[in-house]
Formats: C-alpha cells, sequence, structure tokens
C-alpha cells in the first residue's frame, strides 16, 4: 500500500468530529498564510511623480541596477518598493540622476512649420545643435554634466559692420575627484568644432565648474598630470603611503611673435654690388660723383614663430618620505627628476625630504565587542523565535492531549460500533488489550445490563478501576477532552 493510501485510510477511520477539528484546522493555516503573504509582500510605487523622458529613464535603470535595486520598468518612471522610495530619491538625487532633459535638433524642429519666420527656425536650430553637443559630452569619462552655448557666425552685409567668426561655449560639471588632461580637453574642443559648421577649436572656450579655463598648453602636461603621473610610479616602486607628492607649476600667459627673414644669392657672387667714383677737374673748376649699383638676384626667405601663453615658466615639485620606511632620498629625486622633466636651467625647484608620518592606532576590538557586533543586529530576530519556541511549548500539552483524546475517541468509536450486541464474554475479550479509561468510555455506550456483565468478568482490582474512571468527577471550568468530544457527537 502506498503512503498516500496510507493516509487515505487513516482519514477515512477518522470520525466525523475529528474531520471537521482537522478541517478547520486546514482552512485557518491557510488563511494565515494568505494573511502573512499579503502583509509580508511589500507595497509599490512608482519612484517619480512626474514622467521620465528615455535618457532619463535609462540613467534611472543603471544606477538602480548598479545598486542591486529591485524594479519594474514601465514607459516613462520605475516601480519600486514604497518603503525605499524616499531613499531611493535621496541617493539619486545626490548622484545627480537623472540629469535634466536637454532638447535635441528633433525636438527642437519638431514645431517648425511653413510659415514659421527664418529666425525662429534659426534659433531653434542652434539650441538643438546645443542639446546634441551637451548629450555627447555627458557620455564622456569624468564629466558630469555640461552646458554648451553656440555663437553664428555672422557676415557683414553694410560698409560699417565686421563679420564676425561662429564661436561657442562649453562648462562642463566634473565629477567629484575627476580631472580631464590635456588630450581630452583638445578632444572635446575638436568634438564640439566639428558639430557646429564654421566653427574652428580655436573658438572654442571651455570652462569647468571652478570658473578656470581649460586648454592644450604647448608645454605638455599640467601640473597635475605630472603629479599624479609621479605619484603613481612611487606608489608601485614604494607601496601606498610611502610618500606624498605635490607639483605646482607656474605658467607664463604671454604671447611672443619671432620674425626671421633670411635673403641667400642665386649666384655664389654677392647679392648685390654698389660703387662711388669721385673726380675733380681743378682747371675747369668741376667735381664729379657716380654710383653704381648692381643687384645679382636673391631668394627671401620668411619665418615667423609664434608662442601663445600656458607654456610652463617653472615647475616646483616637493617629496614628503616615510621615514619610517628608510627610502633612499638620492635614488627618490633622480627618479622624481626625471618623471616631471626636472629644468635646473628654468628655474625648477624639486625638495625631497625624510619627514615622520602621523600614523595614528587604530583600536583594536577584543573579542566581547564583535560578540556585541554580532548578536546586537539579531537580537530582534532571536526575541521573535524565542516567544514562538516559548508559545508553542506552553501549547504543546494542551494540543498533544487534544490529539491523543481525538485518536482514543475514534478507537473508542469504532470498538463500540464493533461491540455492539456482542455477548458479555466477546466483549470482554475485545477489550483486554483496552487501557481502563477506553474500557470505561466503551462500557458506558452499552446498555445497563451488557455493561453489568462485561464489569462482573474483570478481576476486583481491573473493576474498580474502570468504574472509578465511569465515576471521574470533571472540572466544572475546563470540561473533559473527550466528554466535549461525545456532547459534540
Amino acid at each position: 500500500m502506498t503512503q498516500a493510501a496510507q493516509l487515505a485510510a487513516r482519514w477515512n477511520a477518522l470520525s466525523q468530529p475529528a474531520r471537521a477539528v482537522a478541517g478547520a484546522a486546514a482552512a485557518l493555516l491557510a488563511v494565515v498564510a494568505v494573511l502573512w503573504a499579503v502583509v509580508a509582500h511589500p507595497a509599490r510605487a512608482t519612484l517619480f511623480a512626474t514622467p521620465l523622458h528615455p535618457e532619463q529613464l535609462g540613467e534611472v535603470e543603471e544606477r538602480l541596477a548598479s545598486w542591486n535595486v529591485a524594479f519594474t520598468p514601465l514607459s516613462d518612471n520605475v516601480v519600486v518598493a514604497a518603503g525605499r522610495r524616499n531613499d531611493l530619491l535621496l541617493r539619486l538625487s545626490l548622484a545627480g540622476v537623472p540629469h535634466a532633459h536637454v532638447q535635441t535638433t528633433g525636438e527642437a524642429l519638431a514645431g517648425v512649420g511653413v510659415l514659421t519666420p527664418q529666425a525662429v527656425i534659426d534659433a531653434q536650430t542652434r539650441t538643438g545643435l546645443a542639446g546634441d553637443i551637451e548629450s555627447g559630452l555627458r557620455g564622456i569619462e569624468g564629466v558630469d554634466d555640461a552646458r554648451v552655448i553656440v555663437a553664428p557666425a555672422k557676415t557683414a552685409e553694410f560698409a560699417d559692420e565686421s563679420s564676425r567668426d561662429a564661436s561657442a561655449s562649453v562648462r562642463l560639471r566634473l565629477r567629484t575627484g575627476s580631472r580631464l588632461t590635456r588630450d581630452t580637453v583638445a578632444g572635446i574642443r575638436a568634438f564640439v568644432a566639428a558639430g557646429v559648421p564654421g566653427l574652428t577649436p580655436e573658438r572654442v572656450t571651455i570652462l569647468d565648474d571652478r570658473g578656470v579655463a581649460l586648454g592644450d598648453e604647448s608645454a605638455g602636461a599640467d601640473a597635475g598630470d605630472l603629479q599624479a603621473s609621479l605619484q603613481t610610479a612611487l606608489n608601485a616602486a614604494f607601496g601606498e603611503g610611502a610618500t606624498i607628492v605635490r607639483v605646482h607649476a607656474e605658467y607664463s600667459r604671454d604671447r611672443n611673435s619671432e620674425r626671421d627673414v633670411r635673403r641667400t644669392p642665386v649666384s655664389g657672387t654677392g647679392i648685390a654690388r654698389a660703387a662711388r667714383v669721385e673726380s675733380f677737374d681743378d682747371g675747369g673748376k668741376r667735381y664729379r660723383r657716380r654710383d653704381e649699383t648692381e643687384d645679382r638676384g636673391s631668394e627671401t626667405r620668411e619665418r615667423v614663430t609664434e608662442s601663445t601663453g600656458g607654456t610652463i615658466r617653472r615647475l616646483s615639485t616637493a617629496v614628503f618620505l616615510d621615514v619610517a620606511r628608510g627610502l633612499d632620498a638620492i635614488k627618490v629625486r633622480d627618479l622624481a627628476g626625471a618623471t616631471v622633466g626636472y629644468d635646473a636651467a628654468r628655474g625648477d625647484s624639486l625638495v625631497v625630504q625624510a619627514v615622520d608620518f602621523r600614523h595614528e592606532r587604530v583600536a583594536r576590538k577584543n573579542a566581547w565587542w564583535l560578540l556585541y557586533g554580532a548578536i546586537v543586529p539579531l537580537l530582534p530576530v532571536l526575541v521573535v523565535v524565542g516567544a514562538a519556541w516559548c508559545a508553542a511549548r506552553a501549547a504543546l500539552p494542551g494540543i498533544t492531549a487534544l490529539l491523543r483524546a481525538l485518536v482514543e475517541r475514534a478507537s473508542i468509536d469504532r470498538t463500540t460500533k464493533a461491540v455492539a450486541g456482542f455477548a458479555p464474554a466477546r466483549v470482554r475479550s475485545v477489550l483486554a488489550q483496552e487501557p481502563p479509561h477506553a474500557a470505561a468510555a466503551i462500557i458506558s455506550a452499552l446498555p445497563a445490563a451488557t455493561a453489568a456483565a462485561v464489569l462482573d468478568l474483570y478481576p476486583p482490582h481491573e473493576r474498580a478501576a474502570i468504574v472509578q474512571r465511569m465515576a471521574r468527577p470533571h472540572s466544572p471550568l475546563i470540561g473533559d477532552p473527550t466528554e466535549l468530544l461525545r456532547r459534540r457527537a
């Protein structure tokens, strides 16, 4: 017989009250499970009060996915747990997500019609062009946001007017701790110039969020790049925290222009010849002077050299060494000078000193502190588990007694039905293995004459125990489980 058949047989063997109690308990457990699932399932709500644009929605989804936050995407919003909505909005605001929506060329020209004035079309075109450039700059590493202003070229229409070339102004908001290299700035300038007709890279001005103009100086890397390069090299050689590097550069703001003109003769002789002949005739009282000039031809070459401002005029480098590491200051000085391009003729300075770094001792936590830190987060769970265990232990005797009473009641009902109509001797043989309380319950259900005859067949001590069970007093407040089940039957 399979296990399912055995369970079915046991279920069929139960009495009607037992089946009712078991069904009610199962229904109660199902209702409790459903209520628990409803209560445990968090409420859901849209994250933003207003709809998002596609690029904003993509930024929010990317950031939530990187934070491992569960969400449900919609066409113009995301759905998250209602309890975490305020926290997520705060985190997104601190991260600068989502960026403000900017109009692209397609959006700016969507409302242009046949009767739209040309001036309005030009203004909308510039707005959309600036939005396209801003969206492109946001994807550059280290750039958090950008603002672009485009001034188009203007051709002089009258004699008293002057032409004006196209120009653009770019303001960049960098991420915390980010810096743009000279090559990156040059790339941004070329990117902006390529997106505006008639604009050259020289006419693009780039400003960071500190108000400092960014340019591609001809002196190579700037002070920040030199400092980062030297610090990275020393960290790789001696480890983190062994050195501290600071580089300061003084830039020249002067613009110099040099012009060199060279003439070379065509042939091997000189370029030109000049001669003067003088004669005096005293008799005739005459004076003569003749000047002769001969130009044999030459080649003229003119070279003009212009240097813009921004070149490094003086470089100051300081390297701090941790005296506890015992580093060789002379070798570090040579390495630092080669890395930053130290030039004594230019007036550069390079100082390397070993100093005592402040090393604050980290307070070590003992085992009791670690145990306390591990137990405190678990206290709510331990309290709930302990309360559940105490409640289960307190209710276990009553539940056990009720189940035992149900089983005994079912056994008594089956035996009572089986012995109904039997002779007293046969009833006695059937009840031979039954305990006194079960025999008392079965005999009480028999007719009085049959019950008396069956009791006479028991030995005196067993008969006394059965009679005592049959006449047992009950508490007026809490009834016996068997009696309660018998009354319900």
